[in-house]
């Protein structure tokens, strides 16, 4: 059995200041909430007047009544590192995401328990079944949604976060699934992830979480159980069925459940969207567009039927119709989890517990900026989130598949670019207008001639696209100076009504009071691009201009027999600019470079992701490897459960076989007490049975 996490101790300033920190911050929280809190107060041993505040942030613990809660902080009244001082007491803080309450339990120490809740006005009320029972389902949601993933982006964001897994058992299993039953149908009270634009029954944190814990751990017969139930209540939740049907590789039930639903419920996105991403996987991107099609018109202001459109067209190489759904697309400005909002502490005391020491990931949690070339550290793609995101992927998708500069050709045959427009706004001629969000669900794709005319018309392209063409990067190495390696990416000229867009953070909707947009009925055959849009290509454009000299530069280091010199923190920064843009290879290449130098944990999960995503299936022993040192890095941060991790290990076991996989764990030149810790994942993989884990 492991030990648990040390426990981090963050002081305060002020006694009870994060008490009140959190009291304030309640009518703020939109969603899930932030991590439980957990206050004690410690007073010397020799000085009963003198009392200090101390707390940390937790996230797994059983929160389905005030006993476990208690429990917890009784876990807490003695630490090796402080034997000075006594707890007195304790109040532990659980969010309540339903009722929007703050649950609160209070021990004294030796003495009494007192549980109660704290309302969005700071009244208190008392604390019911009911309650516990919300609050239970929004702890383990919390668990897994704001779990790290590996990289430890997350970890660091909060100081001091203990996690825990909150579902260790079949038993533990069976209470959740059982209270996510009861308030199912209150689950889009929750909030959705930030490309639902709508939370409603079947898009929710609720039912991400759900999907989330099924898939972690590969539970799939009881999350069949559980929607079967449900949707003899409501026909809808078929599409969360059927994703759990597909995932669990019972695809001909998934086909037949879906033919049966849509015939009831012709027009639920949800049902649609499942369908045309099934069908779109499976190689039949002809059948999956009228579905695609379908789906978009049953939820026009989703982004998600929007992407998955594009997705199908980008499949048929209708690389046309794809820009055009893009430019369609929704865009939501990215809503971030609720976090804690603090007062400044009097000091963070950060302990490290014995099992976690490894010199091989020694690492201070902390990147060293200042190491960073300027360029490198103006990347905007590193911080797009939500939907801005995922049509960046979209955009480098389509780019790594035909190439910049024909990506640049296409753009100026359906956009209307800035020099286009100054031209034809001295020569207005009136035709009919078609609405750009519905010209990618009924127009055929234009052809595109040689002689540069498209529907017909002969289009003028912008000034960047008339400077001599050059071969788009495709991650090989060049011999060409660094600087002519920049010359071949040809800078993409302006659309209209273009602004900057910074990862996401500004107002996507187009501007209306914009002069220049109402002048859009005068061009028959192109769109208006999306200043949104516009300006992906413009952070595209700096990506691939970063990538190619960086490749470039490389090459000729090699030619010449001399040692190319990046830190580390750009080394990273690097591999993940060569992942971003699809070259695998690169990316390993600059992360194994980075880890070289110092531990990295987003360069060490950009390994194991592309270790498992191998030629010839994944490299066991790499990705042993990695997850090893993923597992202890996240230990010694407090963490013991990474839904992500226990995934890898448990489609490694499924894989190999357990016994395959403890082997080379337990082979690895490691300290025991290091390797312990993956196999707490291997033995939890056991405890439910998932498949390969009996040999």
């Amino acid at each position: 059995m492991v030990t648990a996490p040390a426990v981090p101790e963050i002081y305060e300033d002020e006694l009870h200041s994060a008490i009140e920190a959190r009291s304030e911050s309640l009518q703020a929280l939109r969603e899930l909430g932030p991590p439980d809190l957990v206050h004690l107060i410690k007073q010397p041993i020799k000085n009963a007047t003198k009392q200090v505040g101390v707390y940390h942030h937790v996230s797994g613990i059983d929160a389905s009544s005030s006993a476990s809660l208690a429990a917890y902080i009784n876990t807490l009244t003695y630490s090796p590192h402080d034997k000075q001082h006594k707890v007195v007491s304790g109040l532990y803080c659980c969010y309540n995401a339903f009722s929007r309450l703050d649950m609160r339990v209070q021990v004294y120490i030796p003495g009494t328990v007192e549980s109660y809740c704290i309302d969005e006005r700071g009244d208190k009320r008392v604390a019911t079944d009911e309650l516990w029972l919300e609050t239970y389902l929004c702890s383990v949601l919390r668990a897994y949604s704001y779990a790290d993933d590996g990289s430890g982006d997350t970890i660091k964001k909060i100081v001091g976060v203990r996690r825990f897994n909150p579902i260790t058992s079949t038993e533990s299993e069976h209470k959740f699934l059982e209270a996510a039953e009861r308030l199912f149908f209150n689950g889009w009270q929750l909030g959705s992830d930030p490309e639902i634009q709508v939370p409603n029954l079947v898009s929710n944190h609720l039912t991400t979480g759900l999907l989330d814990y099924i898939h972690t751990t590969g539970r799939y017969a009881s999350g069949i159980n559980l929607f079967e139930k449900l949707r003899t209540k409501d026909p809808e939740i078929s599409s969360l069925l059927a994703q759990v049907y597909i995932a669990a590789d019972e695809e001909v039930k998934a086909v037949e459940l879906l033919h049966e639903a849509i015939q009831e419920l012709p027009m639920d996105y949800s049902l649609l969207d499942c369908q045309a991403d099934f069908c779109n996987k499976k190689g039949r991107s002809d059948l999956a567009l009228e579905i695609a099609r379908r789906s978009v018109v049953s939820a026009p202001s989703e982004f998600g039927t929007w992407a998955r459109l594009a997705e199908v067209y980008v499949s048929l190489e209708q690389w046309d119709l794809a820009l055009l759904t893009l430019n369609s697309c929704p865009m939501f400005t990215y809503q971030d989890k609720d976090a804690p909002r603090m007062p400044e502490p009097q000091k963070v005391f950060l302990p490290i517990m014995p099992e976690a020491i490894c010199d091989e990931i020694e690492d201070s949690n902390v990147d060293d900026m200042e190491l960073v070339h300027p360029t490198l550290r103006k990347l905007h793609a590193a911080g797009f989130k939500g939907t801005f995101l995922k049509a960046y992927m979209l955009l480098t998708e389509i780019t790594k598949k035909i190439g910049w500069d024909q990506l640049l050709r296409i753009r100026s045959q359906v956009f209307v670019m800035e020099e286009e427009y100054r031209h034809e706004k001295q020569h207005v001629t009136h035709h009919g207008s078609r609405n750009a969000s519905t010209t990618a669900l009924r127009s055929p794709s234009p052809t595109t001639n040689t002689n540069g005319e498209a529907h017909g018309e002969v289009e003028e392209i912008s000034d960047a696209e008339e400077t001599e063409e050059h071969q788009a990067p495709n991650g090989e190495s060049s011999t060409s100076a660094a600087a002519t390696a920049e010359e071949s990416i040809i800078k993409p000229g302006h659309t209209v009504a273009s602004e900057v867009v910074k990862a996401g953070s500004d107002d996507p909707a187009p501007s209306t009071s914009n002069p220049q947009n109402q002048n859009y009925t005068h061009f028959q055959n192109k769109r208006l691009c999306e200043r949104w849009l516009d300006n992906l290509f413009m952070v595209l454009y700096e990506d691939l201009r970063v990538y190619t000299i960086w490749r470039t530069e490389m090459a000729q280091y090699r030619q010449q027999q001399l040692l190319y010199k990046k830190s580390a923190e750009e080394w990273e920064i690097l591999g993940e600019l060569a992942e971003r843009l699809h070259h695998g290879e690169e990316a390993m290449e600059a992360y194994e470079n980075c880890l070289q130098m110092k531990f990295s944990p987003k360069a060490m999960r950009g390994v194991l992701k592309l270790g498992e995503r191998g030629n010839g299936g994944p490299n066991v022993r790499d990705v042993c490897g990695a997850l090893i040192r993923l597992v202890t890095w996240q230990y010694r941060w407090y963490s013991e459960f990474s839904p992500s991790l226990l995934y890898t290990i448990r489609k490694l076991i499924e894989e190999e076989g357990a016994v395959k996989i403890r082997s080379i764990i337990q082979g690895t030149s490691l300290p025991q007490h290091v390797l312990d810790l993956t196999h707490q994942y291997a033995a939890l993989c056991a405890a439910f049975r998932s498949s390969g884990s009996d040999g």
